[in-house]
């Protein structure tokens, strides 16, 4: 692939591929370079839908005359576990960061959803996500704030009392059932707005109708969420020919050796 700083015409690639809704992969396909390098070329300009090419390149070439400072504490890709690429973690919690961003979530909180989720305890203390973003504490706990009211992140203290901030499996059933209960107040206000309007109106008419609709979406999503809860609690490790074979509770594999 080739290196160096991304020209002019990359840039203008990058603009026409965002405005013909391309992901940022198959942009990166098309001007040989990493995903990662897409991604964050149009995270540091705009976004997806802010981008503009000569704003980017005029932005860089800025940057590059600037005097060089010292890279701030937590910027550097920390070492892994596991023997993992440093720089790939990095490269996709930025990625898992855009994606995040693109769903609805501002960037310092979907920054620090990213850094939880890359983590394999789930866990980081405000201390912690604060220097691994290299951001203010204030920063971090604003953020916790807001992913806290939306179910995707929840608070514990530890056995010295200091409080962690974790994402963990169930978050993802409390967040579908609040997501799905977060229709009940519109289909109630649009029912009471039929009799108001006149049943059989057009506008009663539309009320009703988009009240059954979400009321039958809310729960189709409640009962898919109830019986696919099992599935986030499922263990399992990876057979010789790369598929899963599932563990039982107690967390002991079955001997295919074994007599019955």
């Amino acid at each position: 692939m080739p290196g160096g700083r991304l020209t002019q015409s990359e840039r203008q690639q990058i603009a026409l591929g965002l405005a013909d809704s391309l992901p940022y992969a198959e942009i990166a396909r098309r001007l040989q370079r990493p995903t990662s390098t897409i991604t964050r070329e149009v995270m540091r300009n705009g976004g997806p839908t802010a981008y503009r090419a000569d704003l980017a390149h005029r932005a860089t070439q800025q940057r590059t005359h600037r005097p060089r400072q010292a890279a701030p504490q937590g910027s550097q890709a920390l070492p892994q576990p596991y023997g993992r690429d440093a720089e790939a973690v990095r490269d996709y919690q930025e990625m898992l960061t855009t994606v995040f961003m693109t769903s609805g979530l501002p960037k310092m909180m979907a920054r620090v959803l990213g850094c939880l989720y890359t983590t394999d305890t789930g866990r980081l203390t405000a201390s912690d996500l604060a220097q691994r973003l290299a951001v203010s504490p204030a920063s971090i706990s604003k953020a916790i704030t807001f992913l806290e009211n939306l179910d995707l992140v929840r608070r514990e203290r530890d056995e010295r009392r200091r409080e962690r901030y974790v994402v963990d499996d169930d978050l993802w059933y409390q967040a579908m059932l609040r997501s799905a209960r977060a229709n009940d107040q519109f289909i109630e206000t649009a029912r009471q707005g039929v009799g108001i309007l006149g049943r059989g109106t057009p506008a009663a008419t539309r009320l009703e109708n988009a009240a059954r609709f979400l009321d039958f979406v809310s729960e189709g999503l409640i009962r898919a969420a109830e019986q696919g809860r099992e599935v986030l609690y499922t263990r399992g490790e990876t057979a010789s020919n790369g598929t899963a074979k599932p563990s039982s509770d107690d967390g002991q594999t079955a001997d295919p050796t074994a007599t019955p």
